[in-house]
């Protein structure tokens, strides 16, 4: 991902700025109501706002049941009682990750800095972008900010940045104005700078067409001729560092902390749930239609050094009932017709004697039967049925050509209990399949995401949680290029990072385990401080160790309990 690291200011938990750094992995830790889940909500918002344009929003899109931010007055830190109602959000690229123009214009630079500030203004007091502003190395391009109209103006721009320069060289050469005429452009750049407007369209702002307030085209040629390659060098920067910020977030795939508990028959799930996502619903039937995830989940379920479940994941065709009541009545039509025609091309003539006393006999024992027994069979007629067709083989032949006939077929996913080939529902099992299955799917089925998940280790055996360390190593680092950001508790999963990082630096690691390092991980650790919510980042050394010291000690309190 282009994205390296964002930061927060005034949300939720955290009033001061709070910097999260992206690594392929990032765990959070901390108290509880520390403000840990604070971290994912923020992109939850930014994700929701590039997706809908809406900032002032009660649930996120891609949230469900699980994040509830209650609008803006509601996730501005303490309602905006101590500090005005704003809510800023950063976000780091690295340069050497851009594609198109922006690549080679920026490939000298260090680091990238876009901020927002998210405020309510206007007459209808809406909730909006009211400043944006650029860095690039640490130095300030240009700054925006919102007018009465709800337009943001550019307030400054450094056009004697290199990156800028560069860029607006090249749309001046497209419009034949050459460098040794660029010093002569320097005042009317100034000029020009406070008529150049842009508009938030989602969350990062894009330059106008068209300058808002601009004189009338033809009043100062001069002016006309820099006002154009300078609206493109804009557009070009900020529409494509907007464009690269908006792709990796669209990245993101939430998976919340309680996932959801299926019904029985998985084929009759309610897909339009709106929890379907981040409540893992949609994970069981990842798992019904891509064979290569079911084989990797089976294989987890029962490795003798994982789950050690005696369940297999099943995939069983099934037929709709309207399929079954129109095409049934054809097929046995056709099937009596055979039986019958078959037992009359065999009969010989003396045998047709005994066929017509049979058929009075039966005529008599039918005239006999009760009306309510009607599941009574005749031996006679059975007897002859049975020596002329297999209705067991009957019936799977007319089920496997209405299969393979129709493409709007039913699969279910069953489990089958090995020990005695049983079937049984994921419902007659331990709730730990049901919610680690959601954290598998996400690990093997994403490719490319940005996958947040809070607490993967619920209802897990600590030896569990230990093997999900491997798990997201190999989705990190085994060539599916995701990154994780894990809001958890758990010290065993950790302890298997740390653990992979020190094997790699001895050259101890297990054989098909991918190389980790330091730089592969980043610990966070959520602390509230006395005013406010605090993001300690704690680094790790190739040795696994940590390079400070942890606040109040690492996990103490199994410390404390065994001392």
């Amino acid at each position: 991902m282009t994205l390296t690291a964002f930061s927060i200011a005034n949300f939720k938990a955290f009033s001061a700025t709070q910097r999260v750094p992206l690594r392929p992995i990032t765990l959070i830790y901390g108290a509880n109501s520390a403000g840990k889940s604070s971290v994912i909500h923020a992109l939850a918002l930014a994700h929701h706002s590039i997706e809908t344009g809406k900032l002032d929003t009660q649930r996120t899109q891609i949230g469900g049941e699980s994040i509830d931010l209650g609008g803006f007055r509601q996730y501005v830190h303490q309602r905006g009682r101590d500090r005005s109602l704003r809510v800023e959000l950063g976000f780091e690229l690295d340069p050497g990750r851009l594609s198109g123009l922006l690549a080679g214009l920026l490939q000298s630079a260090r680091d990238i800095v876009v901020e927002l500030v998210i405020g309510m203004g206007g007459r209808e007091e809406r909730v909006r972008v009211e400043r944006f502003t650029l860095k690039v190395d640490g130095v300030l391009l240009l700054s925006m900010s919102v007018r009465a109209s709800g337009l943001l103006r550019l307030d400054r721009l450094d056009h004697s940045h290199t990156v800028f320069r560069e860029l607006l060289m090249l749309e001046m050469a497209d419009h034949d104005i050459h460098e040794k005429d660029f010093a002569a452009s320097i005042r009317m750049l100034d000029e020009l700078v406070p008529s150049i407007t842009a508009r938030s369209r989602g969350l990062f702002p894009r330059v106008e067409e068209e300058s808002e307030g601009s004189e009338v085209e033809g009043e100062d040629w001069e002016k006309d001729l820099v006002r154009a390659p300078l609206l493109r060098a804009l557009r070009e920067l900020m529409g494509g560092l907007g464009t690269a910020l908006e792709d990796d977030i669209r990245r993101l795939r939430y998976l919340g902390p309680l996932r959801s508990f299926p019904p029985r028959h998985l084929a009759f799930s309610q897909h339009h749930d709106p929890n379907w996502f981040a409540g893992g619903g949609y994970a069981w039937d990842v798992v019904r239609t891509h064979e290569d995830v079911r084989r990797r989940v089976n294989a987890w379920l029962g490795d003798a050094n994982r789950l050690k479940t005696p369940y297999e994941l099943e995939v069983r065709d099934l037929l709709p009932a309207a399929v079954v009541s129109k095409e049934l009545p054809a097929k046995l039509h056709k099937a009596l017709h055979d039986l019958v025609a078959s037992l009359l091309k065999g009969m010989k003539s003396d045998e047709m004697t005994d066929l017509m006393q049979l058929a009075d006999q039966v005529a008599e024992q039918i005239a006999e039967l009760d009306p309510e027994n009607q599941g009574y069979i005749i031996p006679e007629i059975g007897n002859l049925v049975a020596a002329e067709s297999d209705d067991e083989e009957l019936a799977e032949s007319w089920t496997a050509e209405m299969v393979k006939e129709r493409v709007e077929v039913l699969q279910d996913l069953v489990l089958i209990d090995k020990r005695t080939n049983t079937l049984v529902s994921h419902r007659d099992v331990g709730i730990g399949v049901s919610q680690v299955l959601p954290v598998l799917v996400s690990a093997y089925a994403s490719k490319n995401k940005l996958l947040a998940i809070e607490q993967p280790e619920i209802h897990l055996h600590p030896a569990l949680q230990a093997e999900l360390g491997d798990v997201f190593l190999e989705s990190v680092l085994g060539g599916a290029g995701n990154t994780f950001l894990i809001e958890t508790h758990s010290e065993h999963l950790l302890l298997r990072i740390l653990r992979r990082i020190r094997e790699t630096t001895d050259g101890e690691l297990p054989q098909g385990v991918p190389n980790v390092h330091p730089e592969h991980v980043a610990v966070l650790y959520v602390h509230p401080g006395r005013e406010a919510t605090e993001v300690l980042h704690i680094p790790v050394t190739a040795d696994g160790e940590f390079e400070r010291p942890w606040p109040n000690g690492f996990f103490a309190e199994r410390a404390e309990e065994l001392f």
